[in-house]
């Protein structure tokens, strides 16, 4: 399988193809590589389980945080760019993962990572004279985030014909909290923490399909971002790409996986569970 990364494009980039209006984004729908119909079925049919990236893949992170904030505002008053704060909490996840690979923390969950990162924001947005409970509940916005509109209907198709799991970096007290909050119908919560060691190393997809008592090719990854799925790849996981356009706000480049870099793309899991003919 290619590990070349794709090219990223926008909408105009394809001019006289047909475009779909996708939450304010066209995007280029000819554009979108499709597998031959024998070799999608043999896929499909193949693959007994899919695991789930969540964070952008099935969760809106963003505007659930930045909703988050501004109850905080309405309560406390605080006079904070709240999208700005977002990409910030969000952007010190991977730095504070790379601190665990290296060995520079030991073993540390997620909950706790966004609290470290979280402790430094409170300063630098100077957001004051919040109490110790106030801290860990708006830290606990992480397991509170709302889906995307297609997730449960999608995920409840998708169900029907294939095991489905998380397969998250979230640790699993996060994830289950989350699939309570939002309705999410997973068959199981897997997370890196089983595996003690984050995406993208590869112990964290062996070890899923391990616990699934699954071969590797048997198991289909589904995430947002191309990075999960060709880690995912080398280990022998089938592939799933979900293009969540506004996963880090509007105006930013989409990937659209034009060179057919992994065995499915699809618009939404609504497109994914049809793809799959679930």
């Amino acid at each position: 399988m290619a590990h070349s990364h794709s090219k990223l494009v926008t909408a105009p980039a394809f001019p006289r193809r047909q475009l779909l209006q996708l939450g304010g984004l066209l995007v280029a729908t000819a554009a979108l590589p499709r597998t031959s119909r024998a070799a999608s079925a043999s896929v499909s049919d193949q693959v007994k389980a899919l695991t789930f990236d969540v964070f952008g893949t099935v969760v809106d992170w963003r505007a659930s945080i930045i909703r988050e904030g501004q109850l905080l505002a309405a309560s406390k008053g605080f006079d904070v760019d709240w999208a700005m704060f977002a990409d910030r909490w969000r952007s010190g996840y991977g730095p504070a993962m790379n601190k665990v690979r290296t060995g520079e923390l030991p073993w540390t969950k997620i909950d706790d990572l966004h609290r470290m990162i979280l402790n430094d924001l409170v300063v630098e947005f100077g957001i004051n004279g919040l109490t110790e409970s106030e801290l860990d509940h708006f830290n606990r916005a992480w397991h509170r985030l709302a889906p995307w509109p297609d997730t449960v209907a999608g995920l409840h198709r998708l169900k029907s014909k294939y095991v489905i799991t998380t397969l998250s970096n979230g640790n699993v007290s996060l994830l289950t909290n989350m699939a309570k909050n939002a309705g999410l119908p997973w068959d199981a919560i897997l997370s890196a923490e089983l595996a003690g060691h984050y995406k993208p190393d590869p112990e964290t997809y062996l070890k899923a399909a391990e616990l699934l008592g699954l071969r590797p090719e048997e198991v289909m990854m589904v995430a947002a971002h191309p990075s999960d799925l060709r880690a995912a790849a080398v280990t022998g996981l089938r592939t799933a790409y979900v293009i969540r356009p506004l996963e880090r706000g509007p105006g930013r480049p989409v990937d659209m996986n034009t060179k057919g870099e992994f065995d499915y793309t699809a618009m939404d899991f609504i497109d994914l569970a049809h793809q799959l003919g679930a």
